[in-house]
């Protein structure tokens, strides 16, 4: 069975001046000395991976450039990533070309380099508008850093997206509804809203333990979620997944792309690839990343085949977390010949629940469901 059709590239530029005491990313804070040597690294792997392509593997639907902080990319060598990226792939049939920024470093300069590369949206991570929380978190923009990103960017993009964090440590309810307020009422055009995860090792993970910072509780978060979701769907943003909304129109097509488990392949180190069968993940060591692109090697350092169970995991989870839900008769195909009494009975529990309820032959997730998802697949499945 051939692979499928390559739909989607993303691109993973790990450099930032400063790192997020919550950031669990494969990202490097003073490493600007290896950023040439990286991005020459990066470029040999595109050319290597890019060199068996069959024709109709060469047209291409997204772009997502990712970090780390690739608003830090310096300009001429981000020049020369699409120039290298235009010699392997048809950007004819690109749809979208999404790049993340930090706020802080949104110029004039940069903006025209970007829109003149190809980029048509950006992503600004901008998690909340409280100075003194973002310097807690090691976060580098503050307010006028945002405000001043969302006065240049309308004069070159259209498809503005911003990036939240519900549930940050000393983040006051008043001060939440403020965020949402003036980020609504800006010319954008896409929201996303993650929940905060407080993950093992980092920097947040320790400050916590020591009673530096104190986290949310979950009665707070699902509060702030959900005045969040009201508050977005009645100024015209539409929720189409767990954690984003948009405009008419202006879903994230290279994220519903992941979401639909399509083909995308992934660039740098740290970064994932999915034919649509096999799923494979690059070094992430930088030191190991960059010998083995000198001497050719473009092998990721973790490949598997998919299990029929491991695809049925991922399918339950990825299609439930869009609104959309997930159709009651694919649910019962999955669950198999035998089972499907007793999985209405699980269908039922959870519908009595709140978690989940059944909407035109669909089973979609409630608010609660939402914020639980881990806990109903697992209950699925």
């Amino acid at each position: 069975m051939p692979a499928p059709q390559l739909h989607s590239l993303y691109i993973h530029w790990p450099f930032c001046s400063s790192k997020c005491y919550y950031c669990d990313f494969v990202a490097f804070e003073q490493h600007a000395d290896f950023q040439d040597a990286y991005h020459a690294a990066l470029l040999k792997e595109i050319r290597l991976r890019s060199s068996n392509l069959k024709p109709e593997d060469r047209a291409i639907k997204t772009i997502f450039i990712g970090g780390g902080t690739p608003s830090l990319y310096p300009l001429p060598l981000f020049e020369e990533l699409f120039d290298e990226l235009r010699r392997h792939y048809d950007f004819t049939t690109i749809q979208e070309v999404t790049l993340e920024a930090n706020p802080a470093d949104i110029t004039e300069e940069r903006l025209d380099t970007w829109l003149a590369c190809g980029v048509n949206r950006i992503s600004c991570g901008v998690q909340v508008l409280d100075d003194a929380a973002l310097e807690k978190l090691n976060r580098r923009q503050r307010i006028y850093d945002v405000v001043n990103a969302i006065k240049l960017l309308p004069k070159y993009f259209d498809n503005i997206s911003m990036d939240l964090i519900v549930g940050l440590p000393g983040v006051s309810d008043a001060t939440w509804l403020s965020t949402i307020e003036t980020l609504t009422a800006w010319p954008l055009k896409h929201l996303s809203l993650y929940f905060l995860t407080i993950h093992e090792k980092t920097p947040l993970y320790y400050k916590i333990q020591r009673g530096e910072l104190t986290a949310a509780d979950d009665d707070q978060i699902i509060s702030a979620y959900e005045k969040t979701v009201a508050h977005f769907e009645r100024n015209g943003f539409e929720q189409y997944e767990i954690s984003n909304f948009a405009k008419p129109g202006y879903a994230s097509t290279h994220n519903t792309a992941y979401w639909d488990r399509q083909p995308y392949l992934g660039f740098g180190i740290g970064s994932s690839s999915f034919d649509g069968i096999k799923r494979s993940i690059n070094e992430k060591n930088l030191t190991t990343y960059l010998q083995e692109m000198q001497s050719g090697l473009a092998k990721p350092c973790f490949e598997e085949i998919l299990s029929p169970d491991q695809a049925k995991m991922e399918i339950f989870m990825l299609t439930l977390r869009q609104k959309r839900g997930m159709l009651l008769r694919d649910m019962l195909y999955y669950a198999g010949e035998g089972r499907q009494t007793e999985y209405l009975e699980i269908i039922q529990q959870l519908i009595d629940a709140q978690l989940i309820e059944k909407k035109d032959e669909r089973i979609v997730l409630t608010m609660r469901g939402m914020i639980l998802e881990n806990e109903v697949v697992l209950k699925l499945l």
